[in-house]
């Protein structure tokens, strides 16, 4: 087991990929601590995964929140090994209909909450601990109307960087994973009942290439890549998990065979 005798500490991870991630760290035998904003979600996961998980309930746009959370871990389960910065949400916010309370609600969740996440488990973390942070590809697509989550996001792939940069002396290693559209809850607000949701996922899975959503536990087996020894060389690196929607953003495009006769290339 590739996480036996480790802690790990997850934020956001009572729904979607931050719970499927606990779901794969403690059957890969790790003690797993996760944070969540609603109750029985996290009644929920302790159900599911007993004794070698700790629920605590926090907002991660709380520093205190985040604080006290950490401490609570720590004191369950010891020092860390690995620290999944991942509680984010999601909000269209256009220009001409954004108050500033959405755009900071946004900004405060998936970038500063991101940051004091790791500022509040770095004095608990031990020598080659591994720091995972969630990014999107919306800090890359350019996507109208998301500009608060695209620049949050688009600010921890630059802080993934430097704070790699920070941790290195200790050994420590920072990287960020990157899922493109993945099914989670996170699409809940936006598309409330079924006949939306399978509307949208029909969108969204015409701009990817390998033709269908990605499923949390996808994302959870790259995040257990970077919290096991098996990737114990690589920091500061971005690991995108988006069936080809970035690197190959025209989508599923199908080529046609040559025909019979048609005009070839020659060498020499």
């Amino acid at each position: 087991m590739r996480l036996e005798g480790k802690t790990a500490f997850i934020t956001g991870g009572n729904s979607g990929i931050g719970l499927a991630a606990a779901r794969t760290f403690v059957a890969e035998g790790a003690r797993v601590a996760i944070t969540g904003r609603n109750r029985e979600t996290l009644e929920a996961a302790k159900a599911e995964l007993g004794d070698r998980l700790l629920a605590i309930r926090a907002d991660s746009k709380d520093v205190a929140s985040i604080d006290e959370a950490v401490t609570r871990a720590v004191r369950a389960f010891g020092k860390l090994d690995v620290v999944f910065a991942n509680a984010g949400i999601a909000a269209v916010t256009p220009v001409g209909g954004t108050t500033l309370a959405e755009f900071e609600d946004v900004v405060r969740t998936d970038l500063t909450g991101v940051f004091f996440t790791v500022q509040s488990a770095a004095p608990h973390l031990n020598e080659k601990a591994s720091i995972i942070l969630t990014g999107s590809v919306h800090a890359v697509l350019g996507t109208a109307g998301w500009a608060a989550y695209a620049g949050s996001k688009g600010a921890v792939r630059s802080m993934t960087r430097v704070l790699a940069s920070e941790f290195a002396p200790r050994g420590i290693r920072v990287n960020q994973l990157t899922p493109g559209a993945t099914r989670s809850p996170i699409w809940n607000a936006f598309a409330p009942d079924a006949g939306a949701m399978e509307a949208l996922e029909r969108e969204l899975i015409a701009t990817i290439p390998l033709g269908r959503m990605g499923e949390a536990e996808e994302i959870a087996k790259a995040a257990l890549f970077l919290a096991s020894d098996d990737s114990s060389f690589i920091t500061a690196a971005e690991i995108v998990v988006d069936g080809g929607a970035t690197g190959a953003p025209r989508g599923r495009v199908e080529i046609p065979p040559a025909p019979t006769g048609g005009l070839r290339l020659r060498q020499g």
